[in-house]
């Protein structure tokens, strides 16, 4: 499934440096449209740079793992997944700056409860959110479209979940291990960190799937390696190089995760605020114009395909009373 997946074909890079300078052109892109009249010094003291919009959506990161974990009813872990790729996916192609994480956070998550069918409406979705719930669900659903068109449409996600639960099974099989199923609060563990990190983007499920349970075995003082050698890759001794090296990456990039201080944060906030772009502001004046037109449009588009439709009724009423011969 995953290899002819578009997970694959489009969203799986190869390198971070491939990520990074993704991410740096969203950051140069947004600049140069908004600062082109501003100096260097300005420009820097004005918007994010690259490495601060990093740190925050971080932070965000951070949010959207504790808003699923506090959310009712239970989400389940693979509704956070797909909505930690819907986040990670729509800031490659866009900068913080333009999109405020915390409004397309909240959107990524709304998606994959739908996308994942775990059916909740959107009032039981903003009864998890604190503050003006009825603002919240008026940018949730103005921002779907959007979220959607940014990632292509392309929804489906794999994620390493299901694989976990081949290689436990396999492990009871083939693996003369004792309970196997003592494993499991260090694999969701080392899963849930994953998703701070580019290993998402970068590696098969499979992959980081058995990156969890080695590094939940060795916590549990057990050793995998002949299981791996032998009775995975006994037969394909030539794919196992590869494998080791992407479970060695995968398990270091989990290793190093940096969590951002919280007074830097407080900081990029304050300055966000003043740098975002005003447009997709809602509490901006320019904002609320453009819906207000929007909605004035929309009204406008459905009067006028009211008349046509009346017109056409009319011209139908006279057809209907000629006689045939006039027809």
């Amino acid at each position: 499934m995953y290899p002819q997946s578009s997970q694959k074909k489009f969203w799986s890079f190869k390198t971070e440096q491939e990520l990074q300078e993704r991410r740096l052109l969203q950051n140069y892109n947004f600049i140069a449209r908004h600062g082109a009249a501003m100096s260097g010094e300005q420009k820097a003291a004005f918007f994010l740079s690259a490495d601060e919009e990093r740190l925050l959506l971080k932070q965000y990161e951070l949010q959207l793992k504790e808003f699923c974990k506090r959310f009712e009813p239970p989400m389940p872990k693979y509704v956070v997944g797909t909505a930690f790729h819907y986040f990670k996916r729509f800031y490659l192609n866009n900068s913080a700056m333009d999109y405020h994480p915390k409004e397309i956070l909240a959107t990524c998550v709304y998606l994959s409860c739908k996308v994942e069918e775990f059916n909740v409406s959107i009032n039981q979705f903003v009864a998890n959110i604190k503050g003006d719930r009825s603002k919240a669900m008026d940018i949730i659903l103005s921002n779907e479209l959007l979220l959607m068109q940014e990632l292509n449409y392309y929804l489906t996600i794999h994620n390493p979940f299901r694989p976990v639960e081949g290689f436990l099974i396999d492990i009871k099989t083939r693996c003369h291990m004792n309970n196997p199923d003592r494993l499991r609060p260090g694999i969701e563990d080392f899963i849930d960190k994953t998703f701070l990190t580019n290993a998402i983007l970068m590696y098969a499920p499979s992959q980081i799937a058995l990156a969890a349970v080695l590094h939940a075995a060795s916590k549990e003082q057990e050793n995998l390696d002949s299981y791996v050698t032998e009775s995975l890759f006994g037969a394909a001794e030539d794919k196992l190089p590869v494998l080791i090296e992407a479970v060695k990456r995968i398990r270091s990039m989990v290793r190093t995760i940096e969590l951002p201080q919280k007074d830097k944060v407080r900081q990029l906030e304050k300055k966000l605020e003043k740098c975002r772009n005003q447009e997709n502001n809602p509490d901006s004046q320019i904002y609320k114009q453009r819906m207000k037109k929007m909605y004035e449009d929309e009204d406008e588009a459905e009067l006028m395909a009211t008349s046509y439709h009346m017109n056409a009724s009319d011209v139908s009423l006279e057809l209907m009373r000629l006689p045939i011969t006039e027809l």
